[in-house]
């Protein structure tokens, strides 16, 4: 099991891998390259694994035709692990190597949603664009496909057994509150006594508060959010007397980490404040020590930020015990040709020439890579950027909360969501990506 733990840490691409391997090639790998699991940093154990002739022989050429994302130069190329189930895998059209985050969307007409709209009570009303009332469902007509293979489709019984006695929990911003959300519906329609799951602190909404815990008592499982859209810690700086000024102290994680540092399973993610007004402009926000900048570019800032929170990682989680992943941005699409529509769109957009360049953010993306490849602690980094780039048609749009009010008299109707995602929806893929990472690693956690 180690040695699938490391094998399952970030790629330079940071992308996860699945692969068929025979399983008398797998046996080998495993025995000569265990011992750099425990006396090599993983790097290292990258550089020896690229340079080993069988399995540079597995690696299929690039292909060129399609877009790539940015790579980090010094960690794993790639990440294999083998499935003698093909209910779990799935089938593959490729005998080498898949990479799940590379594909496009595909009609899938005959599937239903995980869960159904508007079923779920622990949803946010801001991300329940059913009960705002959007009249269209083709959205929910698609799955992600990677290119050459087939994922395994998500398995809400299995995946309550994956997580039996963990507590997996997102730590982030309202995207991964998004993410939260989907998995704890999805996991709630899997559930045999649906009324036996509950929030535990009572909650029946699920968007103000900094914290939120849902059981599962068939399963002894929580799924939890913590609030922390920097990861470091938002601040308040003094200037004269009793007037304080607003920072971000780029030296110092936040201080929910006492929320979650004990958690089987991390689920990390920071990414759309950080192009914010305010901290795109940079101009006496950002503060290290004593010290606030007059002036930081928002690039150096997340960098900044980012090795904070590696630091903290890489000191106060236990790798062998507990399972950590960095999901990466999510597409917008405010402003572009791709801009999110009103639900009239035919669908996902289908070539790749289309997508607009200002919806890759792509400095944010080299720099969570090259973090990542610097860290002794393993991270899955779950590349939803270019899936969800595909995904105009895929947002609340005007079917947001402020609409439902606007139809009762209030106000807000004109606004228009462009950054979150209806669920059901999009984030379903993404935690079908994170359920085909934990049936790698055997459920993950201790």
């Amino acid at each position: 099991m180690e040695s699938a733990k490391k094998l399952s840490a970030i790629s330079p691409r940071t992308h996860l891998l699945f692969a068929l391997i025979p399983p008398f090639v797998f046996l080998i790998a495993f025995l000569c390259l265990s011992p750099a699991f425990t006396t090599t940093s993983t790097n290292n154990f990258a550089s020896r694994l690229l340079s080993s002739p069988f399995i540079s022989s597995l690696i299929p050429p690039s292909e060129s035709h399609r877009m790539k994302l940015p790579t980090a130069a010094a960690a794993i190329e790639t990440v294999r692990w083998k499935s003698t189930n093909e209910e779990e895998l799935g089938s593959s059209s490729s005998s080498s190597s898949c990479d799940i985050f590379d594909g496009n969307w595909v009609p899938d007409e005959d599937s239903d949603p995980l869960y159904s709209p508007g079923s779920c009570p622990f949803l946010d009303n801001s991300f329940n664009c059913f009960k705002n009332g959007r009249p269209d469902s083709g959205y929910l007509k698609f799955r992600w496909k990677p290119y050459g293979c087939e994922i395994p489709r998500f398995n809400g019984r299995k995946m309550l057994e994956l997580l039996r006695g963990k507590r997996l929990v997102f730590v982030g911003d309202s995207l991964n509150r998004n993410m939260w959300q989907a998995l704890v519906c999805t996991l709630r329609e899997s559930a045999k006594n649906k009324t036996g799951i509950f929030e535990v602190f009572g909650r029946r909404e699920f968007r103000t508060q900094g914290f939120y815990s849902v059981r599962f008592p068939e399963a002894n499982c929580s799924l939890d959010f913590v609030k922390s859209p920097f990861l470091v810690q938002e601040w308040k700086s003094p200037v004269s007397g009793s007037h304080h000024r607003e920072t971000l102290r780029l030296d110092m994680i936040q201080g929910s980490f006492s929320d979650y540092r004990d958690a089987d399973i991390i689920v990390f993610n920071t990414g759309h404040w950080w192009t914010h007004r305010k901290t795109n402009r940079g101009k006496n926000y950002y503060q290290e020590g004593s010290h606030v900048y007059s002036k930081l570019r928002v690039t150096e800032a997340y960098k900044k930020a980012l090795a904070t929170w590696s630091q903290w990682v890489d000191s106060n989680i236990d790798g062998n015990r507990t399972k950590v992943f960095f999901r990466g941005y999510s597409a917008s699409h405010f402003g572009t040709a791709q801009r999110c529509d009103d639900g009239s769109a035919a669908g996902p957009v289908t070539n790749e020439a289309e997508l607009g360049a200002g919806d890759y953010p792509w400095w944010m993306m080299k720099a969570v890579e090259s973090v990542i490849g610097e860290m002794k602690t393993p991270v899955f980094y779950l590349n939803v950027t270019k899936m969800t780039s595909y995904r105009r048609d895929g947002h609340p749009s005007i079917y947001h909360e402020r609409r439902a009010a606007a139809a009762s008299g209030g106000g807000g109707a004109e606004f228009q969501d462009c950054s979150h995602w209806c669920l059901p929806g999009v984030p379903d893929a993404w935690n079908q990506l994170l359920y085909a990472a934990l049936l790698l690693d055997g459920g993950g956690g201790r």
